[in-house]
């Protein structure tokens, strides 16, 4: 019995990591969810009845126990860091040095030729395979030693636990964070990650991989740093061995036969450097023959076959003028630093992060002090740190009472919340909009300066009451005539009527963004089974953590909160959940991405196409099955031509939509 349960968990293993594999590295899943999730969940409850977990296990991937502090690791090689390149010329000199050496050696190499390829900007790992399987994962560290960091890159799918390759190998590569998980990520959580490289390095190098989990980590890999029987001659080699082995390659990669080629290749991944999924911070360039290397070797710090071509970065220095506190939506009271007006790219940059007031301290920031900020991918920039100066500064104070309505602070790890839920008025302004909010309840009208409004003239402090307005409360208020006033009565009425997942995002619960409150709507179907949910039941929905599920299960077991969501039911408003009937839809299974100016909100048409099996994606790549085109389309629309990707109009849209 034994036998034939270890053959169906092996069959279930192989066939679980190769779906991975195609969704996770090559972005071309060969299943839909519902069929992974089957074969998943069918191993899970064979490892939970028997008590076994094979090592190559997916199931291990779901981040494990919260680890006691980080275990040093020896690299099996060196792992080198590279000589930098600010400008072209830097880059011919590296260039002539290496061909004087070469010629002065007399030895017979072959023609030089160069690899160009991305430098990713994350977080280096380094990952240890033996008999095929994985066994050790560190960070760089100081290039011969590093921390171990298994439990938290087991959580980062597109790795394989198992490789073909069966001798004793270590691979190098780069965690990251994609672009777009930041962007849901910021979209789900009252913690805000302001940049994506600090989110990948923060996430790995936390000691509980739960957390890791959480970002949705990628890894590119480039090298192998150790091999116990090498048999590739190249670079290019190389990286289809890593590729055979199902590692994730970038695509990005350039061939050059001599160093014009090479400038050709920088300027084309600079022109594309704004539109990818991923932060990159210049372009590595190396020789592709191994022999070559050989033949050059090292200096004390770099191999001289190699030089990373650094971009410019978008940093500048300013000063600090003063720090405002300002609290959320979740009670939080944050620190946001004003500036000297200073030009970043071409932006004028007047405010930056400072997360916390411990982040203030180890930044050593101070009121007038000259400080270097960096600001990427439009997200407001951060300090970074303080730059020497000799002109007076004045200490930053951490506040004792709330900047709003004065009730003293208390501080929970790092961060410092005020407790007056009931009556701070930004607390409740924040609430109150975002109740109203696209992804929320939909309110038209119902802005963050109406918000204020009605707090100020009708003492609307509370959701429920705003389904206790009438026309006759609001003629009269400032900006608000007969239209306006029907228009928002109106839509407060439409709004009543609201799918399950928005009410559920509408509510505000800590950690639950649009993407989690779905998954709950898809689970439990009715707002009544997901308020009788334990913790249990929550905390097996994937995606779903130890935290979200505690948060939850608070959450509808308080009083007050309980007694609002009652008063909401009794006003009318009907929460409801639409099962989904897109499998055999034109758009069922494809990816789609949306450019250009369209008639339907976005919001609206993302969730009408998703119902109908979709998934909609924000680039397009060789992946992609059709763009939907608006009014002036932009970079998607000639990238979809270029890559011949079907492009259609909104009357071919509304065509297959049925009208």
């Amino acid at each position: 019995m034994e036998k034939e349960l270890l053959i169906e968990m092996k069959d279930l293993i192989e066939k679980i990591n190769e779906y991975n594999y195609h969704y996770y590295t090559l972005d071309d899943p060969i299943v839909t969810d519902k069929e992974y999730d089957k074969i998943y969940y069918r191993l899970r409850d064979l490892e939970e009845e028997s008590g076994i977990v094979l090592e190559s296990s997916p199931t291990k991937r779901v981040g494990g126990d919260i680890l006691d502090k980080f275990v040093k690791h020896t690299h099996l090689s060196r792992l080198y860091s590279m000589d930098k390149a600010q400008n072209y010329n830097e880059l011919r000199l590296w260039n002539e040095r290496n061909l004087k050496f070469i010629e002065n050696s007399k030895m017979t190499l072959p023609e030089i030729e160069y690899v160009s390829e991305l430098k990713f900007d994350g977080l280096t790992i380094c990952l240890t395979y033996n008999e095929g399987k994985l066994i050790n994962a560190a960070t760089r560290g100081n290039g011969v030693i590093g921390e171990e960091i298994l439990p938290q890159v087991m959580t980062i799918y597109s790795i394989p636990l198992e490789i073909e390759y069966k001798g004793l190998i270590e691979v190098q590569g780069e965690g990251l964070m994609p672009l777009s998980a930041l962007e849901t990520y910021n979209k789900t959580h009252e913690d805000q990650l302001k940049n994506a490289r600090n989110a990948a390095a923060g996430a790995l190098r936390n000691l509980d991989p739960k957390v890791t989990k959480e970002r949705n980590l990628t890894a590119y890999f480039y090298n192998v740093n150790y091999i116990e029987n090498p048999y590739f001659k190249s670079d290019l080699e190389m990286k289809e061995f890593l590729r055979r082995n199902k590692f994730k390659v970038s695509d990005m990669i350039y061939k050059g036969k001599n160093l014009e080629e090479v400038i050709e290749s920088i300027e084309k991944i600079g022109e594309m450097r704004n539109s990818l999924d991923i932060l990159i911070d210049g372009v590595t360039i190396k020789i592709n023959d191994l022999s070559t290397r050989e033949a050059l070797g090292y200096t004390n710090k770099f191999p001289r076959w190699a030089i990373a071509y650094k971009f410019e970065a978008e940093e500048a220095r300013t000063k600090l003028l003063k720090v405002n506190w300002n609290v959320g939506r979740s009670s939080k009271v944050t620190p946001t630093a004003l500036l000297e007006p200073v030009d970043i790219g071409g932006v004028t940059v007047q405010r930056a992060t400072l997360n916390n007031y411990d982040d203030i301290l180890r930044k050593k920031v101070r009121i007038g002090s000259k400080v270097l900020i960096r600001r990427s991918n439009d997200v407001i920039p951060e300090i970074l740190g303080v730059i020497p100066s000799d002109e007076p500064t004045l200490k930053i104070e951490k506040p004792t009472h709330c900047p709003a309505c004065g009730t003293e602070l208390f501080q929970d790890g790092v961060h410092i919340f005020c407790p007056n839920t009931l009556s701070c008025k930004p607390q409740l302004i924040s609430r109150l909009t975002h109740f109203a909010s696209r992804d929320a309840m939909n309110i038209e009208g119902l802005s963050e300066k109406t918000v204020e409004l009605l707090m100020k003239e009708l003492d609307v402090k509370e959701i429920p009451q705003i389904y206790q307005l009438e026309s006759k409360d609001l003629k009269g208020l400032e900006g608000f005539k007969e239209k306006r006033t029907d228009n928002l009565i109106n839509a407060i009425e439409k709004s009543k009527n609201v799918a399950l997942e928005n009410f559920i995002y509408a509510l505000g619960i800590p950690n639950v963004g649009i993407k989690t409150s779905k998954d709950l709507a898809d689970k439990f179907k009715s707002l009544d089974n997901l308020r009788k949910a334990d913790y249990d039941d929550l905390v097996n929905i994937k995606d779903i953590g130890e935290v979200t599920a505690r948060e939850l299960v608070t959450y509808f077991h308080e009083d007050h909160i309980t007694s609002s969501i009652d008063k909401l039911l009794k006003l009318g408003v009907k929460p409801y959940y639409e099962e989904k009937r897109g499998e055999n839809s034109y758009f069922s299974g494809k990816k789609i991405v949306l450019t250009g100016a369209l008639t339907i909100a976005r919001a609206d048409l993302k969730k009408k196409l998703e119902s109908l099996g979709a998934n909609i994606t924000g680039s397009v790549s060789k992946n992609t099955d059709l763009v939907i085109a608006g009014e002036s389309p932009g970079s998607k629309y000639d990238k979809a031509v270029e890559l011949n990707i079907e492009i259609i109009d909104e009357n071919k849209l509304n065509e297959l939509l049925g009208g």
